[in-house]
């Protein structure tokens, strides 16, 4: 699934990788006069570095007019590029299944990079010089291990201090779906890691072959073109060290000769052993190296998040985005959350079925959440109950991660309250759990998860919890009950994150009965009518001082408790703080329309816009 726009990008990366592989491949076999290690050395970096392997090729390699190939491939930068593509095309393999395969078995990155690096190394050296090599150096295979050891070490410590920390960097930024393999952000990190790694190992790569440490660029010519076959490196013939003759498609050994000395060589492998240091160990003063793909599982983080090396899997799993491969259903704006729910009668019990899962619910035309949604509502669903009932609400979890619910403000057994690892073992996905209980309570309340609130209730894990008196004289009447219930949004790049009030968390949309203005509904009354407004704070991190025009407005309970007339007063802006709840009486005294809003004017925009004279926390209560 598409789902950022690098991932666009990352598909015509790689479709354009595939398209010069594939030129490169076959142009190689079919007009390029070189060694077949040659051959596969620069197909598999083009299929590594893309469209810039193929401008290698072509610049470098490609023979441009036939018998052209060995003086064409002479400079000694042309050499080097052979070079380090015959040192990228082992290396690189093996660090890329290196990585594969530990991101896989969950290791952590520190471990990662240790292991990708003796793959590498061995690869290069064992499979790519040593053995591929075997025919045009002569000697035996361990005599090839032998003068391949130095040179590929120089070489691999260099490619490894590019990749190392491109890989732990992008791998372990904002989106951490480039640790996961089968994500095609990984294979994309891997790109830009192999790129970095040709740029720092090509200078070292030149001097090794400038001194006759490394073989360049090759010619091989079979006796059906017409000349001598030759398997030789353009620059060591420029050079003037051993040329090779070869005849019926066998060369004679390939005996490199070298004025490097001792100090130089011992110099320049200790800068790149202090390279390869710095680019393995660095990134841990900024990541959490010892994190696997396991750990984080594919998350990606919002924009402004502080993640240092001290930040834990868990923080980063809990502020992630909903992934939108989890989304179970969609639901239009016509969709409308806090519908009564349903109950049936089991020996004098009202049994309830919550079911908590991933959704794509709409707050305004062009804008959806990717939300956790009981029954597929936002809110969910009410429940709304008589004091003396009892009751039992079954919940099935269909979230990919545990929850609870908690049921705010109520009194009941110890064991039915709610919080996860203190009343009860949580609710695992794919886990039912029956709450039951006797409402002893009336008033307004409501219910939220108790396992991770700060995450699930923030992606929409809440609804209102209405208990009518068992004498209904002890109800504050109005003509009109409406309930509004608070929530904030946080939704960036098309990916919703659970806002809270930290840096990269902070919202920025807001919702009423999970509706943004100018898509809120509209309360229809006439004069002289009264509005009972049950303000119900199920936002999760900010208090949003509600404000009714027109007129002020009574506060008749709070909490769920009713106030004794004597203790009630006249307001017309009340804080509604998380878990709060207000209950107020307003009267409409003129025609009009009339506004309930939040008094924080960023709380009514959409995404720091105004629509239609507003957004966010409004309502209209419109009076004839």
């Amino acid at each position: 699934m598409l789902i950022q726009p690098i991932d666009y990008f990352l598909v015509a990366w790689f479709t354009l990788a595939a398209a010069s592989t594939l030129y490169v491949g076959i142009d190689q076999y079919r007009n390029n006069p070189e060694p077949v290690v040659m051959k596969w050395g620069f197909i598999l970096v083009t299929l590594y570095m893309g469209p810039l392997g193929l401008l290698l090729y072509v610049l470098a390699d490609k023979e441009p007019r036939p018998g052209e190939h060995e003086d064409f491939t002479r400079p000694l930068w042309k050499q080097g590029v052979g070079s380090t593509i015959h040192c990228v095309a082992g290396d690189a393999t093996g660090i890329i299944l290196a990585a594969v395969i530990t991101a896989t078995l969950g290791l952590p990155m520190w471990v990662d990079l240790i292991v990708e690096y003796v793959s590498g190394f061995a690869f290069g050296l064992f499979i790519f010089q040593s053995l591929f090599m075997k025919s045009m150096m002569g000697g035996t295979y361990l005599e090839n291990v032998r003068k391949s050891f130095l040179p590929e070490f120089i070489s691999m410590n260099f490619m490894m201090t590019g990749m190392a920390p491109v890989m732990s960097f992008l791998m372990m930024g904002r989106d951490m779906r480039a640790m996961e393999p089968t994500e095609l952000l990984f294979w994309g990190v891997m790109s830009i890691g192999v790129i970095a790694g040709f740029i720092l190992a090509y200078p070292a790569n030149v001097w090794l072959v400038a001194r006759g440490l490394k073989h360049g660029l090759m010619t091989l010519r079979s006796q059906t073109t017409g000349t001598s076959n030759r398997e030789q490196s353009a620059h060591q013939r420029q050079a003037t060290s051993h040329n090779d003759t070869s005849h019926g498609g066998k060369s004679s050994r390939h005996q490199m000769k070298t004025d490097a000395t001792t100090t130089q060589i011992a110099a320049l492998g200790l800068v790149s052993v202090i390279a390869l240091a710095i680019g393995m160990a660095a990134p841990a003063n900024w990541l959490n190296l010892t994190l696997s793909a396991r750990d984080v599982g594919g998350v990606i983080m919002p924009q402004g998040m502080i993640m240092d090396r001290d930040t834990p899997a868990e923080a980063m799993r809990d502020m992630a985005a909903t992934h939108p491969r989890r989304v179970t259903a969609s639901y239009d704006l016509a969709a409308r959350g806090d519908r009564e729910l349903p109950f049936r009668l089991e020996n004098g019990i009202k049994v309830f079925e919550l079911r908590p899962s991933v959704i794509r619910w709409q707050i305004l035309p062009n804008v959806a959440v990717d939300a956790y949604a009981y029954n597929g509502q936002i809110p969910g669903p009410r429940i709304h109950i008589r004091q003396g009932d009892k009751v039992r609400i079954n919940v099935t979890n269909s979230l990919p991660e545990e929850t609870t619910v908690h049921w705010h403000g109520m009194i009941l057994p110890n064991q039915m309250d709610g919080p996860a690892e203190i009343t009860q073992a949580p609710i695992e996905p794919g886990q039912s759990y029956s709450y039951e209980f006797t409402a002893t309570q009336h008033g307004t309340y409501f219910y939220h998860p108790h396992a991770k609130p700060d995450r699930t209730q923030a992606l929409g894990l809440y609804g209102a919890l209405i208990i009518d008196p068992a004498n209904p004289a002890d109800e504050v009447q109005a003509d009109h009950d409406y309930v509004i219930e608070l929530q904030e949004w946080l939704v960036r790049d098309g990916l919703t994150y659970p806002s809270m009030p930290m840096d990269g968390g902070m919202p920025n949309f807001f919702t009423i009965n999970g509706k943004a203005y100018p898509s809120t509904e509209t309360i229809q009354m006439k004069v002289g009518k009264t509005l009972k407004v049950r303000f119900i704070g199920t936002n999760n991190g900010f208090i949003h001082p509600m404000h009714i025009h027109g007129g002020l407005f009574e506060i008749v309970a709070r909490d769920g408790e009713t106030l004794a007339p004597s203790a009630r007063f006249l307001a017309d802006t009340i804080n509604v703080g998380p878990g709060q709840r207000y209950d107020v009486v307003w009267k409409a005294q003129r025609p009009g329309k009339w506004l309930i809003h939040c008094h924080i004017p960023h709380h009514t925009t959409n995404n720091n816009v105004e629509e239609k004279g507003g957004g966010g926390l409004m309502v209209i209560v419109d009076v004839s």
